[in-house]
């Protein structure tokens, strides 16, 4: 397949290495002419993939047309906050009936979309040839060829097989679902969590703290989910809790890593600065405490991470807000 990677970054640069081990034609398109030079001359990208050989069957370009050209796929992997603009541009140069996959783990802040939905609102209203691709997957570890396993989404069941085929290989097994909704939530609200996970672990609270997190912040992630029409066992698999425990726990995870660096004091300017990747669950919180809003859902770890980031409320003290909620039944 002639496919399209749209976004040069850890995770963009990593789908690219997989798709063109499974001998697909590879264009990644990348805003940076440094970056691009890298990878065509030297099959690396050392800013976002220490240490890894890129397959030289990838060709990146700056030049957005040029990256879609002829392409039968592309698959989304920029931060939410840039998905519209780029979606736009995408639609005016894709043909008509080119699938766009999904991978940014993330929600539109200003409208609480999720980018499956701004997608489809920059194509004309359709979603036809619209999936998702989300799961627990470290960028660093699939580029190594760890053996990873993710889920792709779409409303069409032969249009997921289809990607499902194209995606997979020895070292990156791909599972199908209709769920779109359930898929897309648990992969942008579990770095929600994960802030939280690593603030607790900056503060200097141990493993017991964390396992209460995860599995309250999943309790919190499916209530949502479903008032929103995810179903339940998605929220159990590799969308939801797979992808929930390797964020909230795995020395890789930059959301966590953000986290840990605001309970050890760190403002959130200072923290965002320590890294060139972005943190996803920080625009994310203020789309998912919305999207609870306006469901009549609680999500007290959202609203108390809100807090934290949007509000100068104390880490310790939104920690401890949390553990002084009213007691109740699980």
């Amino acid at each position: 397949m002639k496919l399209a990677v749209l976004g040069g970054g850890s995770w963009g640069s990593a789908l690219a290495a997989q798709l063109a081990r499974c001998g697909h034609e590879v264009r990644l398109w990348v805003r940076e002419p440094r970056v691009a030079n890298e990878i065509n001359a030297r099959h690396s990208n050392a800013a976002y993939l220490p240490g890894i050989e890129l397959p030289a069957g990838i060709q990146a370009s700056t030049d957005l047309e040029r990256a879609v050209a002829g392409a039968e796929t592309a698959i989304l992997v920029v931060p939410s906050q840039y998905c519209r603009e780029v979606v736009r541009r995408f639609a005016a140069l894709a043909a008509p009936d080119c699938t766009l996959v999904s991978a940014t783990k993330g929600l539109e802040a200003d409208s609480a979309l999720r980018i499956s939905q701004v997608a489809r609102e920059e194509r004309n209203g359709s979603d036809a040839r619209i999936a998702v691709l989300s799961g627990p997957s470290f960028a660093l570890e699939v580029a190594r060829e760890t053996p990873t396993a993710l889920v792709v989404a779409a409303s069409d069941p032969a249009l997921a097989e289809s990607l499902q085929r194209a995606f997979s290989s020895r070292a990156f097994r791909v599972y199908t679902t209709s769920d779109v909704v359930g898929v897309e939530l648990g992969g942008a609200l579990k770095n929600v969590i994960a802030i939280a996970a690593g603030i607790v672990t900056g503060l200097g609270h141990g493993h017991n703290t964390v396992a209460a997190l995860i599995t309250r912040g999943l309790a919190e992630i499916s209530r949502l989910a479903l008032a929103l029409g995810g179903r339940a066992e998605t929220l159990s698999g590799l969308a939801g809790l797979g992808d929930l425990v390797l964020t909230c726990t795995g020395s890789l995870s930059r959301n966590r890593a953000l986290g840990e660096a605001l309970g050890r004091g760190q403002s959130l300017a200072e923290a965002q600065a320590a890294s060139p990747m972005v943190a996803e669950g920080v625009r994310t919180t203020l789309a998912a405490c919305e999207l609870a809003s306006r469901a009549g859902i609680e999500m007290p770890i959202a609203q108390q991470m809100r807090a934290a980031l949007y509000e100068d409320k104390p880490p310790r003290e939104a920690v401890d807000e949390l553990m002084l909620r009213s007691l109740k039944r699980e």
